[in-house]
């Protein structure tokens, strides 16, 4: 550790205020949805990716991907979603191996319930109090971060049969 470039004092500040802030917005959102729809956090953000995917549907493996968690963990959450009804799974015809992630008619209706006081909580902790350039650089900054770490230590898994 003798090598280790230490942080100076302004980007130990910039650190401290990420992860202060990071924390923070996501208890405030937690608190919200669990409140507002009784969903958590991932929870919501499972809905709201299949919501976006084409009917409605993705690989288990490819959802995990993009929500940055572990299959064991998708799997918990795909079951506590399934036991109320929101979403189901489905096996792949052609890869014995492959299993979706379906969104239920019940979920979409959770969806659309959750999201007005998602996004209004969202504002409310991020966007309303941050201007115009404070945004365009965050949004900057932080896509940079996620685009270089992108790919560390996930597996693949596509479509059915890839």
């Amino acid at each position: 550790m003798a090598d280790a470039q230490w942080l100076d004092e302004r980007e130990m500040a910039a650190w401290q205020s990420f992860l202060q802030a990071s924390h923070r917005v996501g208890q405030h959102l937690e608190q919200q949805l669990r409140e507002e729809s009784g969903l958590s956090h991932p929870q919501y953000e499972i809905l709201v990716r299949l919501g976006d995917a084409p009917d409605g549907e993705i690989r288990m493996t490819e959802l995990a991907r993009g929500l940055v968690t572990s299959k064991s963990g998708l799997t918990y959450q795909i079951g506590r979603l399934e036991r109320r009804g929101l979403v189901r799974r489905r096996s792949c015809e052609s890869d014995v191996r492959g299993v979706y992630a379906v969104l239920t008619d019940e979920g979409r209706r959770a969806l659309r319930d959750a999201a007005p006081g998602h996004v209004t909580a969202v504002r409310e902790a991020l966007i309303d109090v941050l201007d115009d350039a404070e945004l365009a650089v965050l949004s900057e900054g932080l896509g940079r971060v996620a685009r270089r770490l992108e790919g560390q230590g996930q597996q693949g898994g596509g479509r059915c049969g890839e």
